[in-house]
């Protein structure tokens, strides 16, 4: 009976061998075919058992799609200005790709079962100066030799500390080759490896290639100048966190009744106004300033006027027919905004207007640029701690924002008269922005009745036409559609 069962268990294991011997060559071929590549591997070996790595270049950039109601930016360009006009904006788009493209943007594959120990994250040198790597190590079985080849592109290799016990080529060079025969040699030879950068750069990298044997590994290496840190100093009370801002246009009935509902709430707080009426008024008050542009400039001049003088870490944008009330609680943006330090900007609501929106944008091909949808009322997860707010792309116009994040990213100045999606848009990447109900501001009714203002206050069809034109080129963009 044992004997039995000892044959049948047997028989079990040659039909298993067999089944997967015919299995296994089709089913490492299919893999293969999956992943796109057309080697056909037969009989997988032991060694070469790790599946191939994806390719390393970037991806193939394809054409995006416009959807129903997409406004096509080069139907706003005159024909006879589109061949320059596409030239123009092909060599800036190249030139930006050079500049925000990095060498550590390259796709990088860790090998299973590697004998080979580095940092895979977090390694920075100062441009020029040299900088222990950290982390390499070599941890292979039992050999009589053992060899491992450090190679770079953009900087040179040494060692600090050297041994009798191993040899040591290529100091000073890109390529560094350690030989010994003893394991805790070669580490401690390792530990004692420094990078220099070869070229003075304020924000690049490189790619180091470790190897022992049949064993390749590639590592980032982050070459960046240490940046200076910008810092306020912010007393208890809420004027020495904030500055409120403003941009006037012939609205000086309506600013000074904002002006008016801010001391209700705020008697010491700075107000900045940025003011390019055609005949200006002088607007006076305790803690007010007022700067006097040329005439009709437009609102996002005005915008960047106004921040480039405030000295607070944040500060306040509010419209110049807006009403303080009640609910216009800066401090609770403050706190918001404190609270969550990776947050740049946070609105609020005007009235009952809590308007919001998300940005979807595909970069689409090098040819004819990139698509952008924004999405009204879309946005994103709510803050940690704060469940009456939420992340979203762009914000109503009354919100506090962090003085030097906006100052980055600026108001374009020429968008005088059609203009609010668009810093956000800029921004995109680089703003984290939030919406919080809770905190509102109220607004005045009674602003068509300045017949002045209103001759302005309508954007004509030119404008409209010169801001797709503007999307067209600055944006680099194919398409535009607002949800």
């Amino acid at each position: 009976m044992v004997i039995l069962r000892h044959k049948l268990q047997l028989a079990f294991i040659v039909i298993v061998s067999i089944a997967l011997g015919l299995l296994l060559p089709s089913f490492y071929k299919a893999a293969n075919q999956a992943m796109g590549i057309s080697k056909d591997v037969s009989t997988p070996k032991i060694r070469s058992s790790r599946p191939p790595l994806p390719p390393s270049s970037p991806p193939q950039t394809h054409p995006c799609t416009c959807g129903k109601g997409s406004k096509l930016l080069k139907d706003f360009i005159p024909p006879e200005q589109y061949e320059e006009l596409q030239q123009q904006r092909a060599k800036e788009w190249k030139q930006y790709k050079e500049r925000t493209t990095s060498v550590l943007s390259k796709p990088l594959y860790a090998l299973p079962n590697s004998p080979l120990q580095y940092p895979i994250q977090g390694f920075t040198v100062q441009p020029l100066q040299p900088t222990l790597i950290p982390g390499l190590g070599m941890y292979a079985e039992t050999r009589n030799s053992y060899k491992v080849v450090l190679k770079v592109s953009r900087g040179i290799l040494n060692v600090v500390k050297k041994t009798t016990e191993a040899t040591v080529e290529g100091e000073g060079s890109s390529t560094l080759t350690v030989e010994s025969s003893k394991p805790h040699v070669i580490n401690e030879l390792l530990s004692n490896v420094s990078y220099t950068s070869a070229f003075y750069h304020i924000n690049s990298g490189d790619l180091a290639t470790f190897q022992f044997e049949d064993d390749e590994v590639v590592f980032p290496i982050a070459i960046k100048r240490t940046q200076m840190p910008i810092l306020y100093k912010m007393g208890k009370d809420i004027s020495s966190q904030v500055t409120i801002i403003t941009k006037t246009f012939l609205r000086y009935p309506q600013l000074n009744k904002l002006i008016d509902s801010i001391r209700l709430f705020y008697t010491s707080v700075k107000i900045i106004i940025a003011d390019d009426s055609i005949e200006p008024q002088k607007v006076s008050g305790d803690n007010i300033e007022q700067y006097i542009m040329p005439p009709s400039q437009g609102w996002f001049a005005g915008r960047n006027l106004g921040v480039s003088q405030v000295t607070t870490k944040y500060f306040l944008w509010v419209d110049d027919d807006f009403l303080f009330t009640k609910d216009t609680k800066i401090e609770k943006f403050v706190e918001v905004m404190e609270a969550i330090p990776d947050l740049d900007l946070v609105g609020g609501s005007v009235k009952e207007n809590r308007f919001y929106f998300s940005l979807f944008y595909e970069e689409g091909d090098e040819e004819e640029g990139g698509c952008l949808y924004r999405k009204s009322h879309g946005h994103f997860h709510t803050l940690p701690g704060y469940p009456e707010c939420f992340l979203a792309d762009g914000v109503v116009n009354f919100f506090l924002a962090r003085t030097d994040s906006v100052r980055k990213v600026g108001f374009d100045p020429k968008l005088q008269r059609v203009a609010h999606s668009e810093v956000f848009m800029d921004g995109m990447g680089s703003l984290m922005v939030a919406s919080c109900s809770g905190v509102s501001v109220g607004h005045q009714s009674n602003s068509k009745t300045n017949k002045e203002y209103m001759k302005f206050r309508k954007p004509g069809e030119k404008d409209k036409v010169s801001k797709n034109q503007l999307h067209f080129s600055k944006n680099y963009l194919k398409c535009v559609k607002w949800g």
